[in-house]
């Protein structure tokens, strides 16, 4: 039986770890931390079947897991990536606008090579994604246009700075137009489609980013055009914000499943 650990106790790892605890996930849940206690064991006590929650990231590498689920945040990729692949673990990353800063992309590409382990990318929000990947070396342009609803933005580094009052906004309004390495930055919760989309084509700077509030909205919808030697793809897709965090797909939180799934499997497998 597979053995996870589970970094990050909020809806995207809460919803993974009910997934493995009933039986959808052919795994086992061993070990979980959170920075919040009280995440985690309020986690713990949706289970039937109770991980132990560790003291630090760093230790749920340390135990015998097969593969460590980061379901946290972009820091926690940044603060505890390194030591999975150094214990000798696959490591699932959610939080892929981390890998955009070519430091960290380029220290964990070396570790998966110099310990022989694999970092997992589940394809989220983006259908398609297989396409992007198999036409990489002839694409010349990708962009995409997501639109959320204000309420799923709020929070994000980008309103520091920024006069856009979210609350104030009654029809739909661009509030952003760039490059996906910065949307990342400025998006860190937001936009990990972009992320994840540059890394399956042409590169965070050559990637195009729009978003869009819309008060309308009850979707995060994705607009996603590529062009270049191959001919031309354009894909939309439209998916309901999670319940328990509107800043989170309900797509990426299924094909994180799905991903586990094919991990923890040895059966037929479809795409990539």
């Amino acid at each position: 039986m597979t053995r996870i650990g589970l970094l990050g106790c909020g809806a995207i790892g809460t919803q993974i770890a009910l997934a493995i605890d009933s039986g959808q996930i052919p795994a086992i849940l061993t070990h979980v931390y959170d920075d919040s206690k009280e995440a985690s064991a309020i986690l713990v006590g949706k289970l039937k079947n109770k991980p132990e929650i560790v003291e630090n990231p760093h230790l749920l590498s340390s135990h015998p897991v097969n593969i460590v689920v980061e379901a946290a945040s972009q820091d926690a990729v940044r603060d505890a990536g390194l030591s999975v692949l150094q214990n000798k673990r696959d490591l699932m990353i959610m939080s892929v606008g981390a890998l955009l800063d070519e430091s960290i992309y380029d220290i964990l590409s070396d570790a998966c090579k110099d310990f022989k382990k694999t970092i997992f990318l589940p394809s989220g929000a983006i259908a398609g994604l297989d396409g992007i990947k198999s036409v990489k070396d002839e694409l010349e342009s990708v962009s995409i246009t997501t639109t959320k609803h204000p309420r799923s933005l709020k929070g994000a580094k980008f309103f520091e700075n920024s006069k856009i009052n979210l609350d104030s906004i009654s029809s739909p309004m661009t509030i952003f137009e760039g490059t996906a390495k910065e949307a990342v930055s400025l998006f860190p919760a937001n936009i990990n489609v972009a992320a994840l989309l540059s890394l399956s084509g042409i590169g965070s700077e050559r990637t195009n980013v729009k978003i869009v509030a819309d008060p309308d909205t009850d979707k995060n919808t994705h607009h996603i055009e590529a062009a270049g030697k191959f001919g031309k793809m354009t894909f939309m897709i439209e998916n309901f914000p999670d319940p328990d965090n509107p800043k989170t797909s309900r797509l990426a939180i299924l094909s994180a499943i799905e991903t586990l799934k094919k991990y923890c499997s040895n059966n037929i497998q479809i795409g990539t």
